[in-house]
């Protein structure tokens, strides 16, 4: 991959937390997040985007769809 793609593997390590107040703490490399990260706990996970809901999903297969 080359440094004009925007990916910062070497950058600093970035730590996001939830709006909702739940205790998870996740960290990003760049603009890299790990998918065992986000589902540690849950095979699915909401993502707030402005107003709209998306519900991402782990399959039994270990892919991931995004639905709205």
């Amino acid at each position: 991959m080359s440094a004009a793609s925007g990916d910062n593997i070497g950058a600093a390590e970035k730590q996001t937390e939830p709006a909702s107040g739940a205790a998870k703490t996740l960290i990003m490399r760049g603009n890299r997040l790990d998918s065992r990260d986000l589902f540690a706990a849950e095979r699915e996970i909401i993502i707030m985007h402005g107003e709209e809901h998306y519900r991402l999903r782990l399959t039994s297969q270990n892919k991931l769809i995004l639905t709205k």
